[in-house]
């Protein structure tokens, strides 16, 4: 601005000559030496350029301040966090395979049905061991039968050893001929591994059924759910069995608080990581297995922390860190400070200070890139 204002009364000086060229040209006005015009043509000249200095004084920029906002720093807790992405798992995810091969003669539940640990949920043809074991039971109770009079007839000293001996062995034979039966038998009962609930059910009923890869459904509880992922070795001091963990499922929008349950006893030379599980309540439901959690872990925390918005730590050309502090602070101006700092971690936005600025010391938030040392502040 103050090169245009020189720029415009250049012009009207230019101008007014112009007008006087044709009375009293200075050029004539020299030759002829004409003092007395001359003194009165240079205080006409003088009397323009006050006035110009005038304006600019009062029109110019105030080039030495600015306008900024500050904070206080307080000492505050700080954490800093490992983020890390897993995905959501749970123990209890299976597929229900049937353990014995025959038709499907029962089925009795259906997707999205809750079931109880032990309930039956259907039943394979048992291909006639049912009628096997109602012999094998007569057998054994004949047996037995036999070996209590026999027994009664030893205790009398009646009979041979020899008689007492083979009516125990068979006895003993046809009742683990019955339980072989009934746990064969009990194979045939299909029963849920777990309270939880039915997925999905790949079979119906009547079809003839075996172990396979798909089974005969799926069976899910959402009650024990846990976020798996990987770490990298450096982390390995850092994490125990009992750190509370922030878990944000991307797909819900929402954030839940989890432990670390188990932390891996073995490095992977591939990548150099090991595992960890960390435990999430799911009182809603609605975490669900292989859903990807994106996982902040508290790996380093001060108590008494000061810290500062991230964007206004700079760095000068020296390499030194630098925060621009207020000086003389009267509540509306202060004065700009150069203050170098050293910078410890820094988390979500804000940096850890380790020295250079104490609590309650006034910084510069807003407008660092257009202030300098010794710079008048108004805030």
């Amino acid at each position: 601005m103050k090169n245009i204002l020189y720029i415009t009364a250049f012009s009207l000086v230019l101008l007014s000559c112009s007008n006087v060229k044709k009375q009293d040209n200075i050029d004539d006005l020299i030759s002829a030496k004409n003092v007395k015009a001359l003194q009165e043509k240079k205080t006409a000249l003088q009397s323009d350029i006050t006035k110009i200095e005038e304006a600019l004084a009062t029109l110019d920029v105030k080039k030495d301040e600015a306008l900024v906002s500050i904070m206080t720093v307080k000492d505050t807790v700080f954490n800093h966090y490992l983020d890390i992405q897993g995905s959501v798992d749970t123990k209890e995810n299976i597929l229900v395979q049937p353990e014995f091969s025959g038709t499907l003669t029962s089925l009795t539940v259906k997707a999205g049905d809750r079931v109880a640990k032990g309930q039956v949920l259907g039943r394979v043809d048992d291909g006639g061991m049912s009628q096997q074991l109602a012999n094998a039971e007569n057998q054994y109770a004949l047996a037995k039968t036999t070996f209590e009079r026999q027994k009664n007839l030893w205790d009398k000293k009646i009979g041979s050893e020899i008689q007492y001996l083979q009516a125990q062995t068979q006895m003993v034979s046809a009742q683990k001929g019955v339980a072989q039966i009934k746990a064969q038998l009990a194979k045939t009962v299909i029963k849920a591994p777990f309270t939880g609930t039915i997925d999905e059910v790949f079979v119906e009923k009547g079809q003839v059924v075996a172990p396979s890869p798909q089974g005969l459904m799926r069976i899910v509880n959402l009650g024990n759910m846990y976020v798996s992922t990987t770490i990298p070795e450096t982390y390995i001091g850092k994490l125990k069995v009992g750190t509370v963990v922030d878990v944000y499922l991307t797909s819900l929008g929402k954030t839940y608080k989890g432990k670390v349950r188990q932390v891996g006893n073995f490095i992977n030379p591939n990548n150099r990581s090991f595992g960890i599980e960390v435990a999430v309540p799911n009182p809603d439901n609605m975490l669900r297995p292989n859903q990807v959690a994106k996982l902040k872990i508290i790996d380093y925390t001060n108590k008494n922390a000061i810290v500062v918005p991230t964007n206004v730590v700079q760095e000068d050309g020296e390499g030194n860190k630098f925060i621009f502090t207020v000086d003389g602070s009267n509540g509306k101006t202060g004065t700009a400070k150069k203050t170098i700092v050293k910078a410890g971690k820094s988390s979500d936005n804000v940096t850890e200070i380790l020295s250079g600025i104490s609590a309650n010391e006034i910084i510069v938030t807003e407008g660092v890139n257009s202030i300098s040392e010794g710079m008048k502040l108004n805030f």
